[in-house]
């Protein structure tokens, strides 16, 4: 009998050592039902032979790990040559019902190999050992297990278990051994592991570029591209300092005030060319060349705009007949004390241009001469400019025409009286 344990035992060891690493099978929380077929083999002092064992094993994991079974075996075996000890008849039943706690090994394994030991009632029916009756009496057992699973629904399983009882006032002992089917149903399913994603490249960090030079960095260049050596603010854009929407490196007319607009070249604009900026200017569109105030509105000129002076061709000097018409300007003057203007001389096109230039110019200063010297007009209230053939009021192609654009005009600007 003890070689027979022995046997056993090592059998089961064996099983252990051939665990294999696999996917989890042994689940928490699963029920089980596990019919199995074997063999009993009786201590001899019991003079029963061996023989076959049919059970059923009804089971619960409380964790992968621990678990537990209900077990039922029954046999049915024959006395041995020694059987007169044997009494009430030829064949003998053995009946065992119980429970086991179970252990595995390796619960996340195809290959769970487990250490059982639980405790049972066990009858003898028929013919039964001498001084014994069919009453139920305890017995224990321990033993080694395991189980491979095909599937996540269905495992094979072997046991082998070493029963110790009481019998006819003496300790005996069996080892039964059986294979079975194990049928694992509900309980907890681990999902499958999720593969961490595969590091991301470690990048060699790059130095900030600044590609135009400015000082600002491309990520923050909000105006890229800026010419060499312009300055630029803290977005690197050039400066705009009067902020008339044009770069101080581009603008000629630097220091404009605000609010005033500005050609491309960041000059005020003064678009009828009277010398008043747009953005000051009252009276816009005043014809080129009117004399404007400084809100640029024309100023009201007060004195005859053409005298009646000729001269002989080519002479700048004046005749004493004329003298009555250069006296009108000068009581005109004295009239408007505060008056200031200009005589402005101009002739027809016969000749060059630059000759007619001089010559206009050399009769506006002979009348405002004669107006100075002859009448005491103050010098600083008249100038004299010469616009030679440049403003012709009539057409040069007739003689009519000609002489009207050789004339004298006194523009003066009234200022009151």
């Amino acid at each position: 009998m003890k070689k027979t344990a022995r046997i056993s035992l090592l059998v089961a060891g064996s099983l252990i050592a051939l665990a294999t690493a696999a996917s989890a099978e042994n689940r928490e929380g699963a029920f089980s039902l596990s019919p199995v077929i074997g063999g009993i083999t009786f201590g001899g002092g019991q003079h029963l032979e061996t023989a076959p064992v049919y059970g059923i094993r009804a089971g619960y994991n409380f964790t992968k790990a621990l678990g537990i079974e209900a077990l039922f075996d029954y046999s049915n075996t024959e006395p041995t040559s020694n059987g007169s000890k044997l009494t009430n008849g030829k064949n003998t039943d053995y009946y065992r019902m119980g429970g086991e706690l179970l252990y595995h090994f390796f619960p996340d394994n195809k290959f769970v190999p487990y250490f059982a030991a639980g405790y049972a009632a066990h009858t003898f029916k028929g013919a039964v050992p001498a001084g014994e009756s069919s009453d139920v009496k305890g017995v224990g057992d321990y033993g080694l297990g395991a189980k491979y699973f095909l599937n996540d629904k269905v495992a094979l399983r072997g046991d082998v278990r070493h029963l110790i009882y009481r019998q006819a006032s003496e300790t005996q002992h069996a080892v039964e051994y059986t294979m079975g089917l194990h049928f694992p149903f509900g309980g907890k399913t681990e999902a499958a592991p999720v593969a961490e994603p595969a590091p991301e490249p470690v990048v060699a960090p790059v130095a900030p570029s600044d590609s135009d030079g400015d000082g600002v960095f491309d990520t923050a260049d909000n105006c890229p591209g800026t010419p060499q050596g312009v300055k630029v603010d803290a977005k690197g854009c050039p400066l705009d300092s009067d902020r008339d929407g044009v770069y101080d490196y581009q603008d000629n007319c630097p220091g404009t005030p605000e609010g005033v607009k500005v050609d491309t070249k960041g000059c005020p604009l003064d678009s009828d060319k009277d010398g008043v900026y747009d953005s000051y200017d009252k009276c816009p569109g005043t014809p080129e060349g009117t004399t404007v105030d400084k809100t640029g509105c024309p100023v009201k000129l007060c004195s005859p705009t053409v005298l009646n002076i000729e001269f002989d061709t080519n002479k700048s000097n004046i005749k004493p007949q004329y003298n009555d018409e250069l006296k009108r300007v000068a009581d005109f003057l004295a009239e408007f004390p505060t008056a200031k203007g200009a005589i402005e001389g101009h002739t027809d096109n016969v000749g060059g241009k630059a000759y007619n230039m001089k010559l206009s110019q050399r009769r506006a200063n002979s009348v405002r001469s004669y107006l100075i010297k002859t009448f005491n007009v103050a010098p600083e209230r008249i100038s004299a400019k010469g616009h030679g053939l440049t403003k012709p009021v009539a057409s040069n192609k007739t003689a009519d025409g000609r002489k009207q654009n050789r004339r004298i005009e006194a523009n003066f600007t009234c200022n009151g009286k």
